[in-house]
């Protein structure tokens, strides 16, 4: 089975997978992660509720019926579900912690930029920690959950994602942006989950100092 094919948690209403760092997670050629994921479970009937940008890999959320991809979205709908992502940057950003808010627009290039304005804001909230000389680590805490957000959000602190070339950031072997934690109320259950990235050369390396930062 391909990486990230297995379950991380099996519900009878949804599952969570491990998405894998550098695949699409819709694709028009039929090899994004849902269609792969529709192909190694034929007994399923999926459906997605959010998505993870190609660079990032992490925990995702899939439906197994109408009705709980309905729930779950309106769940992500009302800031119900709390995400955390990691990231790392050789960057020094302009503030170590705090929020980033703004409106987000395309540009030409088919990128997306902050604004100043904030009619109807991105939101993140943040910490950063120095994991070493010249690399950072930074939680984050969408309140919000735009296309590209944290890649922006990033850029606009002036610590671009490693790998995160589309958006200045220093080339690396893989994007270094990682889902690694969500938190919802399910039918009176408390689901929290929590996972480390699979790959990332810097992610194995300073794995000990990231999960301390993270649980302390």
């Amino acid at each position: 089975m391909a990486p990230g094919m297995t379950p991380v948690l099996e519900h009878a209403d949804f599952f969570v997978f491990n998405k894998p760092a550098g695949i699409s997670f819709h694709s028009e050629d039929g090899a994004g992660f849902f269609a792969l994921l529709a192909k190694e479970h034929p007994d399923e009937t999926l459906f997605p509720v959010h998505r993870l940008d190609k660079i990032t890999s992490g925990l995702l959320l899939i439906a197994r019926t109408k009705s709980s991809a309905r729930q779950l979205g309106q769940l992500f709908e009302s800031h119900a579900i709390k995400k955390t992502y990691i990231a790392l940057s050789d960057c020094k950003p302009s503030k170590k912690q705090g929020a980033v808010s703004g409106d987000m627009q395309r540009t030409r290039n088919g990128n997306w930029k902050l604004l100043r304005s904030r009619n109807n804001p991105a939101i993140t909230h943040f910490t950063s920690h120095s994991l070493a000389p010249s690399l950072r680590l930074f939680v984050l805490a969408p309140q919000t959950g735009r296309t590209h957000q944290l890649r922006v959000m990033m850029k606009s602190l002036g610590s671009p994602i490693l790998g995160d070339v589309r958006y200045g950031g220093t080339a690396a072997d893989r994007g270094y942006l990682h889902a690694s934690r969500l938190q919802f109320e399910w039918s009176g259950q408390h689901i929290d989950i929590g996972l480390m990235p699979a790959s990332g050369e810097l992610f194995d390396q300073f794995s000990a100092g990231i999960n301390g930062y993270l649980h302390a």
